[in-house]
């Protein structure tokens, strides 16, 4: 990977990692989704249009096709990372999340495809497998286990953990999804980074209103608590995933999409001080090996 591209991907994960954040500190739904978009769709006004105004007319059906796919992934991938937020820990969600897309790609190549794995991936596969058992709590999960039905604490926690690796896993299937449909936007249908993602998130904004049309009182009302949340994801959720596919301009998707991974670190040691999640030390050493494990994959 060039030196360039691995430098664009680095800054979008700090950025992905503090957008993340703030999302799970809004606790929102596809409301939240439908105000950051509406924020996305006025401040960068500017630049998309200018943008779409020379692009666009040049476009044909499977540019289209292209950025309406990927919108409604995109939706759905939001939604689910807002519902897993809401029902368990950000170094749960995000992690597992970040680390499955990877994982999922290399599983669907060996089964679907007949791709065998080298011993490199397998050590790369078992990295990520036990990256997960520490974000899920590591030696802890058994001895919660073992306190089943004692006390209604282990019960809540463990519900909790299940909510945040089922939620994770259903978000990196998304991500993993869209990642596909956007590298073969950009390097294939040369499609802009920056207007891919602008005129895919005014697809997204016919989706997502209506969330706020259908009771307005209580939009108004979500708005109020949310909107500085709302703003800063809308402002600055774009940018980490322009320069992502900015790199991938100049780098193999197979490279760019793990090495994007290196996000968890950040997620898992800002999330656990900032938010106050438990086993802050423990879920970050686990994002650092499904982090390893990804770029293994990547590299073998």
């Amino acid at each position: 990977m060039p030196l360039s591209a691995l430098l664009l991907v680095l800054l979008a994960g700090l950025i992905h990692a503090s957008w993340n954040i703030a999302a799970k500190k809004a606790g929102g739904d596809i409301r939240f989704s439908a105000f950051t978009s509406w924020v996305m769709l006025v401040v960068w006004a500017p630049l998309g249009l200018y943008l779409a105004w020379q692009e666009v007319p040049g476009w044909d059906w499977p540019q289209w096709a292209c950025v309406a796919i990927s919108a409604v992934v995109h939706v759905l991938y939001f939604v689910c990372l807002l519902r897993g937020y809401k029902k368990a820990d950000l170094t749960v969600v995000y992690p597992v999340a970040r680390g499955s897309g990877p994982l999922l790609s290399s599983l669907a190549a060996v089964l679907l495809l007949g791709e065998r794995l080298s011993p490199e991936a397998v050590a790369g596969i078992a990295a990520m497998v036990g990256g997960v058992f520490l974000i899920a709590g590591g030696p802890g999960v058994w001895r919660m286990a073992s306190a089943a039905g004692h006390t209604s604490e282990s019960a809540r926690l463990r519900q909790r953990l299940r909510h945040g690796l089922g939620y994770g896993l259903l978000t990196g299937l998304f991500i993993a999804t869209y990642t596909v449909i956007d590298g073969y936007g950009i390097k294939v249908l040369l499609i802009s980074p920056i207007l891919l993602d602008y005129v895919g998130n005014v697809f997204r904004l016919f989706l997502v209103t209506p969330a706020l049309l259908r009771d307005r009182a209580a939009a108004r009302a979500e708005w109020r608590l949310q909107w500085k949340y709302a703003v800063w994801v809308g402002v600055i959720s774009p940018v980490s995933y322009v320069l992502v596919l900015y790199a991938l301009q100049t780098a193999p998707l197979s490279h760019v999409a793990p090495a994007r991974e290196i996000s968890m670190l950040f997620a898992a040691l800002l999330g656990g001080h900032l938010l106050g999640e438990q086993d802050r030390w423990l879920r970050l050493m686990g994002a650092g090996l499904i982090a390893l494990g990804v770029m293994t994959l990547a590299w073998h």
